[in-house]
């Protein structure tokens, strides 16, 4: 299947993409399959390397590149100890795209652009939006409450023009979409483009195990909770009996279970343990967090693992979006992209607005 028209956005021109639209970086389900897939299909993918050691990086970048030629994008933890590592990895495999979950220091940013890497970090408000732009951003992303995992308060429909408004850099949106038509709600806000996170989760180039993508689908608007208990801050999650016993239980049992889970991923990363606590005081530093919500924090990347790679329910947990009361298919990566795009550029076409004499 072939998209008939094509949007041409700050996005698109920035990134070499053919359609304004970004997979996001969620950990442990953008991998290579699913940004290749995404990248071909004309899209920006994104690949999460939060959960990933510096070789493991490598290895995935060269993978998607055996995969596609189309441009894609790498996530960064811009507090991580080995930063400057990863974006010189970054540099010199060309990845077209470095997104920040954090805001990236002005020396990392100045690094990536005098090397041609398209800088995009994610934002939560217009304060933030504008301090990366003077640091010499490219654009940003900015995501609404409705989005999946960490997440804030303030709808998309509300966070997305004060953003907009407050910088001169293109604003790409994310919380809360699905289909064409808010592809063109979003450009028609200003927004050069979207990011989905849920609705390329529930795709079938996603690894993640099937049967947890049919979980999520039978889930309904009302399918999501948003709670502090998983790491100290709000993490819009799948309603399960897992986030319901989170909820419910012992402060301390919770916190010591997470101090098992977060020596887990330390292992896993394969980090001394000085590197791993001067991880955890950078991190500590840059989101204002207790060391008990540090603690959580640690934790949360086993905790979706166990969910999202392991499709244990009863001991992970699934970050979602409030999209998925509205999804009810599993497309490939191509016609998903196909339909939003042929979606918003006939919405456009068929608006109900007039230009009055």
């Amino acid at each position: 299947m072939t998209t008939p028209s094509r949007l041409r956005t700050p996005l698109t021109e920035l990134t070499g993409v053919d359609h304004p639209i970004v997979q996001t970086g969620m950990g442990w389900v953008a991998g290579p399959r699913l940004v290749s897939a995404t990248a071909r299909a004309g899209a920006l993918g994104i690949l999460a390397s939060a959960t990933m050691t510096l070789d493991e990086l490598e290895k995935a970048v060269l993978e998607v590149k055996d995969r596609t030629t189309r441009p894609f994008g790498v996530n960064l933890r811009a507090d991580a100890g080995d930063a400057a590592q990863r974006v010189d990895l970054l540099i010199e495999h060309g990845v077209r795209v470095a997104s920040f979950a954090l805001a990236p220091t002005p020396d990392l940013i100045a690094r990536l652009k005098e090397h041609d890497v398209v800088v995009m970090p994610s934002v939560g408000a217009a304060r933030h939006a504008q301090k990366v732009a003077s640091w010499g951003a490219d654009l940003v992303m900015v995501q609404g409450g409705e989005g999946g995992g960490h997440t804030g308060s303030v709808p998309t429909t509300l966070l997305l023009p004060t953003v907009a408004d407050a910088v001169d850099i293109p604003v790409v949106a994310a919380g809360g979409f699905f289909d064409g038509r808010g592809l063109a709600a979003a450009l028609t806000y200003g927004a050069a483009g979207i990011g989905m996170g849920t609705r390329f989760l529930l795709t079938s180039d996603s690894t993640v195990p099937e049967e947890i993508r049919r979980l999520y689908l039978s889930h309904g608007l009302d399918g999501t909770v948003v709670t502090a208990r998983a790491d100290g801050v709000p993490h819009r999650l799948l309603r399960t009996d897992f986030v319901a016993g989170l909820e419910d239980g012992n402060a301390a049992k919770r916190l010591l279970s997470a101090g098992r889970r977060a020596a887990e991923f330390k292992r896993m990363s394969g980090v001394s343990w000085p590197e791993f606590v001067r991880d955890g005081w950078r991190m500590k530093r840059a989101s204002g967090r207790t060391w008990s919500q540090m603690t959580l924090a640690a934790n949360t990347p086993m905790l979706l693992r166990a969910g999202l790679v392991d499709g244990d329910t009863e001991a992970g947990m699934l970050a979602s979006g409030q999209v998925v009361g509205v999804i009810d298919d599993l497309p490939s990566c191509e016609e998903l992209v196909d339909r939003i795009v042929a979606q918003a550029v006939e919405r456009i076409a068929a608006s109900s607005a007039t230009l009055a004499d």
